[in-house]
């Protein structure tokens, strides 16, 4: 005869999965502070304004989590609920992060060495901070703020899955 755990036995074994779940996760956390610092800052999407800010440049924003490495410098770190690409982060995604590093470099004064995207399927890229990806972001900066140019190439397709096309003027409706 077999014989069926008590309530005391399913008590126990719940409790130790809950102390080897919170030991999982304190591994975790201590693996990525090793990496990349301890965590200073994270976007909880409270209502208090900590939005970094870099007035010359007209550019604010707030990473997912900001890090303070050892020698005091800071990272940020961008989740994505996505799985990772398979041919590596999304070029608005890189974009993103290294719009992040140039905030970090402009409020502290000093600038990270690279900034971290995540995906949800644990996929991680560092995207170095030096001086080439520092003139990618200004380059990109500088083209977003030009006016227009009618270079949109407008398809059903696109249309019909744009959320900006109820006041687009380049819709397909609009382009004949």
């Amino acid at each position: 005869m077999i014989a069926l755990p008590s309530e005391v036995d399913l008590l126990l074994a719940l409790l130790g999965l809950a102390l080897v779940a919170a030991g999982a996760w304190s591994l975790r956390n201590w693996l990525v502070g090793r990496h990349y610092g301890t965590l200073e800052y994270a976007d909880t999407g409270d209502r208090i304004d900590r939005a970094l800010r870099a007035p010359r440049y007209r550019l604010s924003g707030r990473p997912d989590e900001l890090r303070r490495l050892p020698d005091g410098r800071r990272v940020p770190v961008e989740w994505k609920s996505t799985a990772g690409p398979p041919r590596g982060p999304h070029p608005s995604h890189r974009a993103q992060v290294l719009a992040y590093c140039l905030l970090v470099e402009e409020a502290s004064g000093r600038a990270p060495p690279f900034g971290v995207l995540r995906y949800s399927d644990g996929a991680e890229y560092r995207i170095p901070w030096d001086g080439s990806t520092r003139e990618e972001v200004l380059r990109l900066l500088r083209e977003v703020r030009r006016p227009y140019d009618g270079r949109a190439t407008p398809t059903a397709g696109k249309c019909a899955r744009c959320r900006w096309a109820a006041g687009c003027d380049a819709r397909i409706d609009r382009a004949a």
